[in-house]
């Protein structure tokens, strides 16, 4: 995501001076990513709901301008391995929806759909609208009846690949809707040369992270505003 702003394909960043900045945030979606010398000015400008510190002095500090205004959570980041991913496997998890469901690629008719739900507008949401989403974004989704059940997406994009977001309305959950939804967008991901990055916020999703070939890096810990 810090990647996608770098380039200039979405996001901003705010220095602590425009002249002669030591510390910066960079602003993505909900994620605001903190570096540079540790700065209680620029902590309290949090333009996002999820805080990144750098490191443990960016935590006090946080801790120390928001105090109970925020939570402390553990999100999960996932190694970058280009060649790592089985073919034949994520093809069978991609055919293996129960016959009641479909897999199709996100146009705008399902972009409207996944904001219209709660569960679904991250899938979608950083994207100006339907147009700007098929021609910049990739998503694979589940349909049930015609309706958006579950998506696999780009949360972000950057030059060479995407950062994942994926998403399964409660009522649908497990049921193997997000792993197919999940391989079929990695391997579309592949064809096109691109790099489909994920970052784990629970355990629960280094689980389908690795059942599709990731593997785990490290723990490392957010704010939630609350």
């Amino acid at each position: 995501m810090i990647f996608s702003c770098l380039t200039g394909c979405m996001g901003y960043a705010i220095a602590d001076d425009d002249e002669y900045p030591t510390a910066a945030q960079i602003v993505v979606g909900d994620f605001c990513f903190f570096a540079g010398k540790p700065s209680e000015a620029l902590a309290a400008q949090a333009a996002a709901p999820i805080l990144t510190p750098r490191n443990e002095a960016w935590c006090r500090v946080i801790e120390r301008v928001w105090g109970n205004r925020v939570g402390k959570h553990t999100r999960y980041a996932i190694k970058k391995e280009p060649g790592v991913f089985d073919g034949s496997k994520l093809t069978a998890y991609a055919s293996s929806l129960p016959s009641e469901y479909t897999l199709a690629s996100i146009d705008e008719v399902i972009y409207a759909q996944a904001t219209q739900e709660k569960w679904s507008e991250d899938l979608v949401s950083q994207f100006l609208n339907g147009a700007d989403y098929c021609l910049r974004g990739l998503g694979a989704a589940v349909l049930w009846n015609g309706q958006l059940v579950a998506g696999a997406s780009s949360y972000t994009i950057y030059p060479g690949g995407i950062e994942i977001e994926i998403d399964t309305k409660p009522d649908y959950r497990g049921r193997g809707l997000a792993t197919a939804c999940g391989a079929a967008l990695i391997l579309e991901c592949l064809r096109r040369g691109l790099y489909p990055s994920w970052d784990a916020h629970d355990l629960r999703s280094v689980a389908l992270a690795e059942k599709l070939g990731y593997h785990r890096d490290h723990p490392y810990p957010v704010y939630v505003k609350l």
